[in-house]
């Protein structure tokens, strides 16, 4: 390790890292400090030196050097780290991080790393991914207080906001006075560091307002605290579902929401960044929804495990195409006499099958605002309509256009001939592409009236109810107008 690469650091970037991150995250600089810190790691320094080299890197950064490490030296460098540094360390982890590397802490390390400051939400989070045996004697040696936020937080379901409120939070009497409350924050803001919004209780830990920082910081001491408490606060129920209240979070602009039990009662806040990692895993579910899996998959994961979340979605898609081949079966007349036809139902079906995607995509993402009315939704239905029948139009006539020379070059037939045929795709594809852009709306409005998550109308499923309605539409007509009304076959 080139040591005058480590003592060229400015202050700015020392301690907290804060200035490298911000100059690292603007493109300004481009060094490799995780391998520095595993370099750092293997050396021979004394545990001393080691420690306060350590103190120049970003948490983010050590947590990135984890992945690089043995067992043996991301223990020896949980030792060495402060209990403060190795919590901000294990924040800065991703879930998938923190579930490998806590099992392997010391134990003494790891009840530490528990009770200072962590998150309740965290450190179940965390107690779930250790065995058992070893998470008993962890709980049995926490302190009292952090033991019962973990139990509280734990006593949710993964569905319910609950289980992901933290206790961090600072707390007012009613009856406190102004000097008082500011008293009272800095006293409770050594262990607990949500200090932007301060909450207001009465007598009983009821609910009563929540008061901006700012607001207090300018108040007069000899003002009533009454004038500045926000008595309209936003505020949730731990037992609410995630997927039924993330809307209503996103919705507000604040640091923290109040979280409260069925009897009003505080019992925890959600911050701004949990609402942010809760909608990007409700997002991501969605995704898995609309790939036909019932759950998001990971790198690590299994291949049993990964069979038994694509198998399901695989197996009801099966008997669909199943069903498709069947219609196509009964066509088979049709494309007995005229074989050629069979050449084109591929881009029927793909065009219809891209509109219906679309379609789906557009609705989701609409059908997220809860307060949605049924007139609005028949409008959604009637727009996306138009605008697959507008789209079929323009891709029909161009298509016809273009099909009917390549006819005319590639089959045996005369130009009307030719264009008559590709007149039939042109009017499969327009009416294929309206159909779809109505199954891609009214499905996942279906879902939601019926209080299934709309997602569930995945993609395969769509595209595959698109191409039965594509097959029978191209098909049908190549009946009607190419057998019956003209007497093609060759």
């Amino acid at each position: 390790m080139d040591e005058t690469n480590m003592t060229s650091r400015t202050p700015e970037t020392a301690g907290t890292g804060t200035g490298y991150r911000n100059l690292r995250d603007e493109g300004k600089i481009d060094r490799h400090y995780a391998a520095e810190i595993v370099g750092l790691v293997r050396s021979s320094l004394a545990p001393a030196i080691l420690k306060d080299k350590l103190e120049d890197y970003h948490e983010n950064d050590i947590a990135e050097a984890f992945d690089d490490l043995h067992p043996a030296e991301r223990a020896r460098l949980a030792t060495l780290l402060d209990t403060d540094q190795l919590t901000d360390i294990f924040e800065s982890m991703d879930e998938e991080q923190r579930d490998r590397f806590f099992p392997e802490l010391p134990l003494k390390k790891a009840v530490a790393l528990l009770n200072r400051g962590m998150d309740a939400d965290t450190a179940a989070e965390l107690l779930r991914s250790t065995s058992p045996v070893r998470r008993d004697l962890i709980v049995e040696l926490l302190d009292p207080e952090v033991r019962d936020d973990i139990r509280l937080v734990s006593s949710f379901t993964d569905e319910q906001i609950g289980s992901h409120m933290t206790t961090n939070y600072i707390e007012i009497p009613v009856s406190a006075s102004v000097k008082e409350a500011m008293r009272l924050l800095k006293q409770q803001a050594e262990e607990n560091d949500n200090i932007q919004t301060l909450y207001v209780l009465d007598k009983d830990g009821t609910l009563a307002g929540a008061i901006d920082l700012k607001d207090l910081i300018i108040a007069r001491s000899s003002q009533p605290l009454s004038d500045i408490v926000a008595q309209n606060y936003p505020y949730i129920y731990a037992s609410e579902q995630i997927d039924e209240i993330l809307d209503e979070l996103k919705d507000y602009s604040e640091d923290s929401i109040p979280v409260l039990d069925n009897d009003n009662q505080l019992v925890g806040v959600i911050t701004g960044s949990d609402v942010l990692s809760l909608y990007q895993e409700e997002m991501e579910e969605d995704y898995a929804r609309l790939a036909g899996l019932s759950a998001q998959e990971d790198l690590n994961e299994t291949l049993f495990r990964s069979v038994k979340k694509r198998i399901p979605w695989l197996c009801i898609l099966l008997f669909l195409a199943m069903g498709v081949s069947s219609v196509v079966g009964l066509f088979e007349p049709v494309v007995a006499r005229l074989t050629m036809v069979a050449a084109f139902q591929s881009l029927i079906l793909g065009m219809s099958g891209n509109v219906g995607t679309q379609s789906l995509a557009v609705s989701l993402r609409v059908l997220t605002d809860d307060e949605l009315t049924w007139n609005q939704k028949l409008y959604l239905v009637f727009k996306e309509v138009r605008t697959g029948a507008a789209n079929g139009l323009i891709i029909g006539l161009f298509s016809c256009l273009v099909m009917g020379i390549y006819i005319y070059f590639a089959f045996p037939w005369d130009l009307a001939t030719s264009y008559a045929i590709s007149g039939v795709i042109g009017l499969s594809m327009l009416i294929s592409m309206a159909v779809s852009s109505l199954f891609g709306t009214v499905i996942p409005i279906f879902f939601q009236a019926i209080h299934v998550d709309p997602a569930t109308a995945s993609g395969p499923l769509i595209t595959t109810i698109n191409d039965l309605t594509a097959v029978l539409t191209y098909y049908s007509l190549v009946l009607l107008f190419l057998i019956q009304i003209m007497h093609l076959a060759g």
